[in-house]
C-alpha cells in the first residue's frame, strides 16, 4: 500500500484518468473528490462489502439501480 500525505486542495493522480483530491479535512474525517471515467466504479469500502455479502456486486457489464443501492445501505 502506498501512503501519501496531502493537504486541502492537493490531489493524487492514478494512471491517466483518475484524480483523487482532498476537499476538506477536520474532526476526524476527510472529504475526497474523485474524478474517474464513467466506466470506473467507485464505491465506499463498507458499501462494496455489504453488496458482496448480498451478492449484489455488479458484473462489468451490469449496473445497479438507486433502489438496489439503497436497499443495502
Amino acid at each position: 500500500m502506498l501512503v501519501l500525505a496531502r493537504k486541502r486542495n492537493e490531489a493524487i493522480h492514478i494512471g491517466n484518468d483518475i484524480v483523487v483530491k482532498v476537499i476538506q479535512c477536520g474532526r476526524g474525517t476527510v472529504r475526497l473528490g474523485i474524478e474517474a471515467p464513467a466506466n470506473v466504479r467507485v464505491l465506499r469500502a463498507e458499501l462494496a462489502e455489504t453488496m458482496s455479502e448480498h451478492q449484489l456486486m455488479p458484473t462489468p457489464t451490469a449496473s445497479l439501480t438507486m433502489a438496489e443501492v439503497q436497499s443495502v445501505a
